[in-house]
């Protein structure tokens, strides 16, 4: 947040978020208080119009928007925009004095296409900006900062509203400022140049058909964007669906309202920067279904609270605040809010980091597209479920919690290594405490092999959970083939091989397997050792990794383990598991060493590298 390359940037954007929903917000109050009394208008039809107003030019601008983005000096693009913003706000502010709503209704168009067009840039430019093992931490900061901006626009522009004589001044000089101090930090702004150029024509129906058809025909990709639209359908539920929550629930006034959207943003705000730190600066898939369980979980929860008071009078939040089940059902969406930023993350990630370079502004403007459409279909889900059906509003939230139950199972089931593998780092910081140095050697991407000591039994579980990538390994054949764990071998993508055998064509059909995930571009762990150490020292390694090495000449990884020895898994005491665990806790070293070239290995000096590791972990066997 002190950096150059990203602090002027956050504030830019957060301005922006701040001045369209503080806009917005007041426009609607004005609208539904003073517009609809004075001059008849019907508060449904205009509540509704301006809603549309402010998401129809995502549909029509995005994919201009990503044109531009590709096309155009990010940061000059950034500048222009902030500068429609300040005019826009300058006129709306002028507007708000004389109260001109119908000229306030063109300018939230104006807003909503400025918006638009900011969307593709706002996402585009971090990958040229922030280094690769900050790109996570940065987006965690973008989604707090946006929704805790949204969060006080809305906030404030209720307090404003509700305040003296002098309110509509304070409203548009509030607007003028922000706008003013957004573009300030757009000037503090570095450069990022153009990807390429391609000639601006704006034909939003060609041009978006363009960008989701580039989305649609690169699968990780479109199941990304359909993953953020997803959960911008929850969320704009949650959303828009508190107003009637606070009424016949809680009973509460509009402070209610504030009150819970405070919820949602921040835990919002708290997931991301857990993901942040979740991830390690990677790309982590399996935090996503994880995401997506919370969010049934606590949105479950929260929709089975029944009216806190059983008559209909409306209490202000100052009483409310001193009923426990408020605070329950703060928690409940503060923790939909967690799930929400644990989810999104991972999936923005992927969109920032696997698109190719020269179309990542469109792939971005195809997102936005997909969320829009989402939203109008959370609206529609709202009006069918709640108007045409009669359901309740217990009903509508339980629905939406049901969705993210099925999103997660989905995941879960189509990818289920990434989430097991999260899993596994749960349950293994539970059960040990562990100290791990190095795991920033093994690669983002490509293929990699890495090579350890083999102390335990859940060597493989310990060095699969704590790897920043999904490790598949080769196991022992009996243990592969037990049918309490062939379930999770094989979805953990275990190798089985018989050595007690020495069954050639076993061996020869187990290094096949390797040698096909390894150009497949996955990341293989064995055990040079062949068997478990029966004294505590690395053993001899066998010369079947120089024959893994010769076929596939990859990247070899050393690693090492400190502190299994006299384990449950292990045999200091005789055989692994016959025996009461002795020590709960246990403290563990896990290292990965420096990518080593294979062409300067044999089996001896990598063996010496494992040695030299565990040495430097410390902590005896």
């Amino acid at each position: 947040m002190q950096s150059r390359f990203f602090a002027p940037f956050f504030w830019a954007q957060a301005a922006s978020a701040f001045n369209d929903n503080f806009f917005k917000q007041i426009l609607l109050l004005s609208v539904t208080y003073v517009a609809v009394p004075d001059k008849g208008w019907n508060a449904g039809f205009v509540n509704n119009l301006a809603a549309a107003l402010f998401i129809l030019p995502f549909l029509l601008f995005s994919a201009t928007g990503g044109v531009l983005a590709d096309s155009m000096e990010k940061t000059r693009l950034i500048r222009l925009l902030k500068w429609v913003e300040l005019v826009a706000m300058c006129l709306a502010a002028g507007m708000l004095l004389i109260h001109a709503y119908i000229p306030l209704l063109a300018l939230l168009l104006v807003a909503g296409i400025q918006a638009a067009l900011f969307g593709p840039v706002k996402y585009a430019i971090l990958p040229q900006h922030v280094p690769g093992g900050l790109l996570v931490s940065a987006n965690a900061w973008i989604e707090m900062g946006t929704f805790l901006a949204i969060l006080l626009g809305t906030l404030l522009a209720g307090g404003l509203f509700s305040s003296s004589e002098g309110a509509s001044l304070l409203m548009g000089g509030g607007m003028i400022v922000v706008s003013l101090m957004g573009l300030l930090a757009a000037y503090r702004i570095p450069e990022a140049p153009p990807i390429h150029y391609s000639p601006l024509k704006w034909q939003p129906f060609k041009q978006s058909v363009d960008v989701m058809r580039s989305v649609w025909e690169q699968p990780l990709l479109f199941r990304a964007v359909l993953g953020i639209s997803l959960f911008w359908l929850l969320g704009t539920s949650y959303l828009t669906q508190l107003p009637l929550w606070a009424a016949t629930i809680a009973h509460g006034d509009s402070a209610t309202v504030s009150f819970m959207l405070a919820a949602f943003a921040l835990g919002i705000g708290v997931g991301a920067l857990w993901c942040s730190r979740l991830s390690a600066g990677r790309t982590e898939v399996g935090i996503v279904p994880f995401g997506a369980l919370i969010i049934g979980f606590a949105g479950f929860d929260f929709a089975h609270h029944n009216a806190f008071i059983h008559n209909d009078h409306i209490r202000a939040l100052s009483e409310l605040l001193g009923h426990w089940r408020i605070w329950w059902c703060f928690i409940d969406l503060a923790l939909v809010g967690v799930g929400g930023g644990l989810y999104i993350i991972p999936l923005y990630m992927i969109l920032q980091t696997r698109s190719a370079y020269y179309e990542r502004s469109r792939i971005i403007a195809a997102n936005n597209i997909m969320n829009a459409l989402f939203m109008i279909l959370a609206t529609g889900l709202g009006v069918l479920v709640l108007s045409i059906m009669g359901a309740s509003i217990n009903v509508f939230f339980s629905l939406i919690a049901f969705i993210a139950w099925v999103i997660c199972a989905v995941i879960v089931v189509n990818n289920p290594r990434p989430g097991i593998r999260i899993c596994m780092f749960i349950a293994l910081r539970c059960c040990y405490r562990l100290r791990l140095t190095g795991r920033q050697n093994i690669p983002s991407e490509g293929a990699a092999l890495v090579v350890c000591n083999h102390v335990s039994y859940m060597d493989a579980l310990l060095l699969g959970g704590t790897s920043p990538r999904l490790l598949r390994f080769m196991m022992d054949a009996p243990a592969y083939e037990s049918p309490w764990l062939n379930w999770f071998c094989r979805l953990a993508g275990a190798i089985p091989v018989d050595l007690s055998k020495r069954n050639p064509k076993d061996v020869r059909r187990a290094l096949n397997e390797v040698s096909a995930a390894l150009r497949n571009g996955d990341v293989v762990m064995v055990f040079p050792e062949g068997r478990l150490t029966r004294d505590g020292e690395v053993g001899d390694f066998r010369r079947g990794i120089e024959k893994m090495l010769a076929q596939d000449p990859v990247p070899v990884i050393p690693a090492a383990t400190s502190g299994l020895w006299g384990s449950w898994g292990s045999y200091k005491a005789g055989k692994p598991f016959m025996r009461w665990p002795t020590r709960l806790r246990r403290r563990v070293r896990i290292g990965f060493g420096a990518p080593i070239d294979p062409r300067t290995l044999d089996r001896f000096e990598l063996r010496r590298r494992v040695i030299e590791l565990k040495k430097e972990l410390g902590g005896g066997k």
